[in-house]
């Protein structure tokens, strides 16, 4: 079985995905992704064509061997001659489990490394496939849920792929005995307390006494359920993404409140499978889109699902993700200076044609956000308002109302990210000597996928 598992067999996957800026393989030195790095290293070699391959490693910091872990991991990519990444993630269970908020940490801390473009691999093969499938058939999932996991998806900016899906794990170790690789045993695999070690160890030996071949079976009846899917999503017609006027990505309200409860579930289940998201809880969902329909149109239902919420604003139903909290203390903003900054997004200074904001070099206005009480003029206007009425008048969503960047010099504001330059004494079309005309420019830290 060894000699079938072949380096060859990455082909179908690989040759497609040859323009991506940087390969990324999730490595935590168990057999699946000893095996799949190893195949990687070895399907590159003699072609000038592969791009860079990086090997990520995630320390939850749940186990004692931990640091062990890291090392074995940074070893073996040594011996491979692959660059090697050891990414720290922060585990806080909620309500899903442990373990699935060690997944939720894992692939955050994934997301954050892929830049546009990038691939990700990971070594999940067909009794991955197997149990996923189980597991969410005894949660009473849906077509959709039941089409378990896709060979291939959008991550953040790059993409997920799995080319071993339809390997079974038997090939994957008598792969590494035949090559000699050290792999690590997570201890927790063996923990039957929880339901997929349960179901490996006590469940799926017993359907392999009985029906052998059931791994491709019901790895084939999970393929028929992910075209049936598709089928089905084809069939919605998905409506078109809207945007709020900062760039949030929405669905227009009309489409969950005026189809019946399930359609409207599936088109926002197929909306945010669409840019990466996963799919809220059943009911959690159920009861957001009864207050969708009960609630006035002032109402501003939220539902909140962990890495992202959802929230009503105006005639549209919005992501977000989860806000960071902003830096304690803002900084300074030097002309020609980009920043990024948390909660906030990306903000600079750059040089402007004619009117524009006059600055000195070694000036340094301030980055605020707003407090309350604070007015302005915007240039395009005869008299100075609240800056909240402004906010509210430009339809910024609330939820960036006290988020966005206020550029300030010695108290006075000087422009506003999303609504503009304020009139002051450093606006205008000509400035002192020593001087440059500048502008605010500045992009939200919205959620990504929708582009």
């Amino acid at each position: 079985m060894s000699r079938a598992l072949d380096h060859s067999l990455l082909d179908a996957t690989l040759l497609h995905l040859l323009d991506s800026p940087h390969w990324y393989v999730g490595f935590s030195g168990g057999v699946d992704s000893t095996a799949l790095l190893h195949l990687l290293t070895r399907w590159r070699r003699g072609r000038d064509d592969v791009p860079a391959i990086t090997a990520l490693h995630v320390n939850h910091g749940l186990q004692q061997q931990a640091a062990e872990w890291v090392n074995h991991c940074a070893w073996i990519c040594r011996f491979l001659d692959v660059p090697f990444k050891a990414l720290d993630a922060r585990v806080e269970a909620d309500g899903e489990g442990l373990e699935a908020a060690a997944r939720d940490a894992r692939y955050a801390q994934f997301e954050a490394q892929l830049g546009e473009g990038d691939v990700l691999f990971l070594g999940h093969h067909q009794d991955d496939q197997v149990e996923t499938l189980f597991l969410r058939l005894l949660r009473g999932a849906g077509v959709e849920g039941l089409a378990a996991m896709p060979a291939a998806r959008r991550l953040g900016a790059g993409r997920l792929s799995r080319p071993l899906l339809d390997t079974p794990r038997s090939a994957l170790e008598a792969y590494v005995a035949e090559h000699g690789l050290s792999c690590i045993e997570d201890p927790s695999n063996g923990d039957t307390s929880l339901d997929r070690n349960y179901l490996r160890a006590e469940v799926l030996p017993l359907l392999a006494a009985r029906w052998p071949g059931y791994r491709k079976t019901v790895t084939r009846a999970g393929d028929h359920l992910a075209v049936a899917a598709s089928a089905l999503r084809e069939a919605r017609q998905l409506p078109a993404t809207q945007f709020s006027c900062v760039g949030d990505p929405g669905l227009p309200v009309s489409s969950l409140v005026e189809p019946d409860s399930e359609t409207a579930a599936a088109t926002l289940r197929d909306w945010l499978k669409l840019g990466g998201y996963p799919a809220p809880d059943a009911l959690a969902l159920a009861e957001f889109l009864r207050q969708l329909r009960e609630a006035g149109e002032d109402a501003a239902p939220r539902l909140d699902c962990g890495k992202y919420q959802l929230q009503r604003f105006q005639n549209a139903v919005y992501l977000l993700l989860t806000q960071d909290n902003l830096p304690e203390a803002l900084p300074e903003l030097a002309p020609g200076q980009s920043l990024t900054l948390p909660g906030i997004g990306d903000i600079g200074l750059a040089r402007a044609e004619g009117e524009g904001v006059w600055l000195a070099l070694d000036e340094r206005p301030e980055v605020a956000v707003r407090e309350g009480g604070e007015r302005c003029r915007p240039v395009a206007r005869k008299r100075s308002t609240s800056l909240k009425k402004l906010l509210q008048e430009a339809a910024i969503p609330p939820w960036w109302r006290d988020r966005v960047p206020l550029l300030q010099l010695d108290g006075e504001i000087l422009a506003v990210g999303a609504l503009g330059p304020c009139a002051s004494e450093r606006w205008g079309d000509v400035g002192e000597e020593d001087e440059a005309s500048w502008q605010l420019y500045w992009k939200p830290a919205v959620a990504p996928g929708f582009d």
